[in-house]
């Protein structure tokens, strides 16, 4: 029987690279830092220092390259999962809507 994890439509590559967010809801538009701790294709998990972000939120994502080889990213994003981590942190699924 399959697992989960093998029902994906694309393998999720573990990071764990820091990256910067700009959220936008209904009550602000604000910038954070994050840890960004995989991604797919379509996706990706993030840690964020804030007790919960709503799902819908939509988000911006850029992720600095260390590398040449490597070009960094930014992406547009919803969240679609949000799980506590602690009582000040959360990880959050997003989808990826658009690549700039």
């Amino acid at each position: 029987m399959l697992g989960y994890d093998d029902k994906r439509n694309f393998f999720r590559m573990m990071v764990n690279s820091p990256c910067q967010l700009q959220v936008t809801d209904d009550e602000s538009s604000r910038t954070m830092q994050a840890m960004c701790r995989d991604i797919s294709a379509t996706g990706m998990s993030l840690e964020v220092d804030e007790p919960a972000i709503e799902v819908g939120t939509q988000i911006s994502v850029a992720i600095e390259s260390s590398s040449s080889q490597i070009p960094s990213l930014a992406a547009l994003a919803n969240v679609v999962r949000c799980e506590p981590e602690s009582e000040s942190s959360c990880i959050i699924g997003v989808e990826i809507t658009q690549m700039k």
